[in-house]
């Protein structure tokens, strides 16, 4: 016996359309479904179980819509549902404790673009290299259903249903098992401000999305008007499906400064205090990571203080200060970024905009961190991620215009700061493979107007649209894919191997991971850096020529050096141009 409940309080009629087997001379069967008192629609089917495939036909409709709340879509977003049973996957995972956020090392990887291959399979059989990186927790871009074969997963449409195409939901928890037998946790990508361009079929059944509104990808969902608590429950039984069902450890909130919620208790809260409960019940934690470009701390501020209490949030205000020190870039947002002061601020406040002028909004911007109650593992930095690189025209890296010396620096800069750092695939070798925006929408019209929406979006970059290539090429996502032949050359081995001993010095030394932002302090001078941690400092020479930077106490060693030459005085070092040193004091 299994029961079909649809959500669709404004039709006037539902049915349920099941098959009586699979393939094309698949017979069907259509069943009246019974509506309550809250718009809900439901039936008991004594003969359907799991591999039964079935779809609602809304009033007079003859067009059967997959369900809204879909665990598996084997042929597509526009095909039928599948019943799908989560109890019978043979989890090996019963030992699994958890893995915090605090201490962690992130890795950030698309599973179409990790592998030749492209699924959950073939990323499994890389997972030892990560271990062997020193990397704690995985993160997943999206991976719920969308349109096509490929794409950045940002356009997903079915919220509770694995990308087929990657291997489903069987695969996706062979991932993760794998993942935890080696130590690693999993935090996966979702995206709840918007749905996909196309599939997009849950707003035919409710009012999903708001009546009035809407944000950079379409109508905004509704999280505050008429009929909003079911879709609001309608996320959070996505969140703790994803938590509990498929055992990941995390999840990270795509763009929640688009999810507009004027309600008292706002829905990122709701979610916060979802996961707590059910991080008490599993014994093991659970963390919520937000994108949010309000640079805010009460996202990221305990719930008894006042705020969210999300456990921590991007932080692109660091990556911009990197990336415009070390590529001498200024245009559209980086702007107001590249110089070592703003290199200070943000390593020790997190924020460069907190109440400050902001040139590119043309307005003052975010709010002040609280160094002595906020700890700098709650913002997640990054040298390079998936938009950084893959909203570039050509979706260079950063290891495309920079020396290898100064991507050492950058690395050093990044591995030893306060944050939790996350790299992004391939970039721990200095992988010469772009990562490029990729789709395969298979509606024509969708495929031009997505093309020519990209193109139009770099004016400010100052790129021409000659060199932004087709997003829906095939080449387009080939090109994108990650060469681990590459790994065999030493120019690659060498940043590996760097990779590898700063995660383990971060790893070796707790002044090097101490999240206390009130215990960092920064000083620079003309185009070097000075960063002091604890009973280490680290130093920068950005200079093409050698520098000597004071370290302001007497030194007993250095620990780590991206070249050699270093040479140590009683209370300074002479650094080789472009090069970083970590050293202890005496």
């Amino acid at each position: 016996m299994t029961e079909f409940a649809v959500w669709a309080p404004d039709v006037c009629r539902v049915r349920l359309r099941t098959a009586d087997g699979p393939g094309i001379d698949t017979s069907y069967r259509d069943r009246e479904l019974t509506r309550d008192g809250s718009g809900w629609w439901r039936i008991d089917v004594p003969d359907a179980g799991p591999g039964t495939d079935y779809g609602y036909l809304i009033d007079d409709s003859e067009n059967a819509l997959p369900d809204p709340r879909s665990l598996r879509q084997p042929a597509g977003v526009h095909g039928p549902s599948r019943l799908y049973d989560h109890s019978a996957f043979a989890w090996s995972d019963a030992g699994w404790t958890g893995r915090q956020l605090p201490g962690s090392i992130l890795y950030e990887l698309h599973v179409g673009t990790f592998t030749p291959e492209g699924t959950f399979d073939a990323a499994t059989e890389r997972l030892d290299h990560l271990v062997e990186l020193g990397v704690d927790l995985v993160e997943l871009l999206p991976v719920n259903a969308f349109n096509g074969e490929h794409n950045w997963g940002y356009d997903g449409v079915c919220w509770y249903a694995p990308h087929e195409a990657y291997g489903g939901p069987d695969g996706l928890k062979r991932l993760v098992d794998a993942c935890h037998a080696r130590g690693l946790g999993v935090i996966l990508d979702v995206v709840y401000n918007h749905f996909g361009p196309s599939g997009a079929y849950a707003p035919q059944f409710a009012p999903y999305l708001a009546e009035e509104g809407s944000n950079a990808w379409g109508r905004r969902v509704n999280l505050d008007g008429p009929g909003s608590d079911e879709v609001r429950r309608y996320i959070v039984d996505s969140v703790t499906m994803w938590l509990r069902d498929y055992h990941v450890d995390g999840l990270r909130l795509d763009a929640v400064h688009a999810l507009v919620d004027r309600r008292a208790r706002h829905l990122l809260e709701e979610l916060a205090v979802e996961a707590a409960a059910l991080s008490t019940h599993l014994g093991r934690p659970l963390s919520l990571i937000a994108e949010s470009d309000l640079n805010d701390p009460r996202l990221i501020t305990g719930r008894e203080a006042g705020g969210y209490g999300l456990h921590a949030q991007w932080d692109d205000d660091v990556h911009h200060a990197l990336h415009t020190l070390l590529t001498g870039e200024r245009q559209a947002y980086y702007a107001d970024f590249g110089s070592l002061e703003c290199l200070s601020d943000v390593l020790e406040g997190a924020f460069f905009h907190a109440g400050t002028w902001s040139g590119f909004r043309g307005r003052v911007h975010g709010r002040p961190v609280d160094r002595e109650r906020i700890p700098g593992h709650r913002f997640v930095a990054y040298l390079q991620n998936h938009d950084q690189i893959g909203n570039r025209a050509t979706g260079d890296r950063i290891s495309d215009s920079l020396s290898p010396a100064l991507l050492k620096v950058g690395a050093t800069l990044l591995l030893t700061g306060p944050f939790t750092p996350m790299l992004f695939m391939g970039e721990e070798w200095a992988a010469t493979t772009p990562w490029q925006f990729f789709t395969s929408h298979p509606e024509p019209e969708l495929a031009v107007a997505v093309a020519t929406g990209r193109r139009s979006e770099f004016a400010a970059h100052a790129w021409g649209t000659a060199e932004v290539p087709d997003p829906q090429d095939p080449e387009t996502f080939a090109r994108s894919k990650l060469d681990w032949s590459e790994l065999d050359k030493p120019e690659h081995r060498e940043i590996l191997d760097l990779y590898r001993r700063l995660i383990a010095l971060r790893k070796s030394h707790p002044d090097l991971s101490d999240p206390r932002l009130d215990r960092v302090h920064v000083w620079h001078g003309n185009q070097f850096v000075a960063i002091r941690r604890g009973a280490c400092a680290v130093a920068a020479n950005l200079a093409p020529h050698p520098q000597r930077v004071s370290l302001r106490s007497t030194i007993r060693t250095v620990l780590f050096a991206t070249a050699p030459g270093a040479m140590l005085f009683r209370d300074s070092v002479e650094l080789p141009p472009e090069s970083a040193v970590v050293v202890s004091y005496a």
